[in-house]
């Protein structure tokens, strides 16, 4: 039989399993079975490649050199991250799903452990039906490869092909993709491949090729992203997710900071090969890109539908908080012009000087289409890297929050709630690890040294951490209110707004200030015109009427769609 993947696993003939690893470095390589060594043989690229007897459902270990460890592509864990993979035969038997365009995207984020008290992919199927009903349309699942411990948010992962244990296992993942499906829901993951976390990372042990030591990054070395079997080891994970959990796509975490070389463009290498593979659903791609570039999501280009837009978030939070330290500094100078221009462009920064920052960023966007940029009000970065994880509602007007909530639901763009966000939570979401001993005590001070200062510092290490993170334990008193307002602006999204963007923007985008903080933008589509106007308390004289129109105290919004 034909190997699909170069890496891990497979089923092969006659009741054989075939294993593959790259390491150049390494001299013997064998699978050990059930207690079984299948030698593996080495060819000139520096691949380990064998097959023998072995069964779905047994567990394995690959000895490089002596040393026992798991698959780095291993399909499952049957425990730990140290501890023995389990050989898991490809899934075929899903659902018909065809899936959904891009511009129906209503994303909703969520971290599967504290979704439900359960924290499982079979608890959260229950809590699906409610948010297919409210309006949204797509769940974005924060990153559940394999880390070490039980609980952390998913972005310090060993294992990317592996759902994380905790969560349940491969069968759970599916049954959660197949509920969301039956219900009309998109499920996009959030990936990261641009490092491994600091415990279980075997590959640096055994494979030192996979990473360049002389360039650095956040998190370590940067990985070798200019050798063919380093790119095909991620790019092979995304096909497997898609093919194996029937996902509509992905979220890539912090593309900015895979380093590539001349010779090598892993961005576009991934996005060419996952549209080429012949999904007959949409796959759906997005990028977190602190550049600001816009070559990647160029419609002509046909590689990436999405971009998160920080820009958008920073406008509306320093706009409504006051704050303007760390990265809102730039924003801090005038935030209510910087949000007329993300309105208008998408990126606020687009290269031009941004005091106080020394360096500029970015790239005109103002061609792109609108439904590229993911803007949001709130996400799991925003909230929980702040030093106690505050939400937005603790930290300004409620009635401005609201507002703001209405001009993210009625924009072109694609809106993106966190978890909660739907229902008014106030609960914190906090940065938590699951780490032991040194590398525990490593964390808690690169955290607190973080925000020096601070009191009542939350521990990261802390199981009451993970647990103050919960929503929805219990609801916020005005829960109904603020599911009652979300479920009537999508429903007015998806009835009028949808159907524009479907039609195609026409043109430049229109935005006039009206007041100190009051506007109106207005953006032409092929089938009609969408016009917003915002006030958030400046008493400007925003037009009367509208299709919808939401006040709460002296913040107001109005919305006007003319076909």
């Amino acid at each position: 039989m034909t190997r699909r993947y170069q890496w891990g696993a497979e089923p092969a003939a006659s009741g054989h399993w075939s294993f593959a690893l790259w390491s150049p470095e390494a001299q013997q390589v064998s699978a050990r079975v059930e207690g079984r060594d299948i030698p593996l043989s080495k060819d000139p690229e520096g691949w380990h490649r064998g097959e023998g007897p072995a069964s779905a459902g047994e567990t394995y270990m690959l000895v490089v050199d002596g040393t026992a460890i798991p698959d780095p592509a291993s399909r499952a864990q049957s425990g730990g991250v140290h501890d023995p993979s389990i050989l898991i035969a490809p899934h075929h038997d899903f659902a018909p799903w065809t899936g959904r365009p891009w511009e129906e995207a209503v994303i909703f984020e969520l971290h599967v452990g504290l979704f439900t008290p359960e924290g499982t992919f079979f608890s959260a199927i229950h809590r699906l039906p409610a948010l297919a009903e409210m309006g949204i349309t797509m769940i974005e699942v924060m990153p559940v490869g394999q880390f070490a411990g039980n609980r952390g948010w998913g972005y310090d992962g060993v294992l990317p092909w592996a759902p994380h244990p905790a969560y349940g296992p491969p069968e759970a993942f599916r049954a959660f993709v197949d509920a969301a499906h039956a219900l009309g829901l998109s499920v996009i993951l959030d990936t990261v491949h641009n490092h491994f976390g600091p415990d279980g990372a075997w590959l640096g042990h055994v494979t030192p090729s996979f990473f360049h030591p002389e360039i650095k990054t956040p998190w370590g070395p940067a990985i070798a992203f200019d050798q063919a079997p380093v790119r095909a080891f991620f790019i092979e994970s995304a096909l497997h997710w898609l093919r194996e959990y029937n996902l509509d796509g992905f979220r890539f975490d912090a593309v900015d900071q895979i380093r590539e070389t001349e010779d090598s463009d892993f961005l576009v290498e991934l996005a060419t090969t996952l549209r080429g593979a012949g999904f007959e659903r949409p796959i759906h791609l997005t990028t977190e890109d602190n550049r600001n570039i816009t070559r990647l999501h160029d419609p002509a280009a046909g590689l990436y539908d999405g971009e998160w837009n920080d820009d958008y978030h920073h406008c509306i939070h320093v706009m409504l908080t006051g704050e303007s330290h760390s990265y809102y500094a730039s924003f801090g100078m005038a935030p209510f012009e910087d949000l007329m221009l993300s309105l208008k462009c998408g990126y606020v920064e687009q290269g031009q000087p941004r005091p106080p920052q020394k360096s500029f960023r970015g790239e005109s966007s103002l061609g792109l289409p609108w439904p590229v940029f993911v803007n949001f009000n709130q996400n799991h970065d925003q909230i929980g890297n702040r030093a106690k994880g505050e939400r937005l509602l603790a930290l300004a007007d409620p009635d401005a929050v609201r507002i703001a909530h209405a001009l993210l639901l009625l924009g072109p763009f694609v809106p993106m709630l966190f978890m909660g966000e739907e229902a008014g939570e106030t609960a914190p979401f906090q940065f938590f690890v699951d780490f032991e001993g040194d590398l525990a005590e490593a964390v808690r001070k690169g955290r607190y040294a973080e925000f020096p200062g601070v009191t009542e510092f939350p521990d990261p290490t802390s199981p009451e951490t993970y647990e103050r993170s919960r929503p929805y334990a219990p609801e916020a008193a005005d829960a109904e209110m603020w599911r009652d307002q979300t479920y009537r602006l999508l429903s007015f999204r998806h009835d009028y707004i949808v159907p524009l963007m479907k039609s195609g923007g026409v043109g430049t985008p229109d935005v006039q200030r009206l007041g100190t903080q009051a506007l109106m933008a207005e953006w032409t589509f092929g089938g009609g015109r969408l016009r917003i106007a915002v006030d958030f308390a400046s008493n400007a004289d925003i037009p009367a009427g509208g299709d919808m129109r939401l006040e709460y105290g002296a913040h107001r919004i109005a919305c006007w769609i003319d076909t």
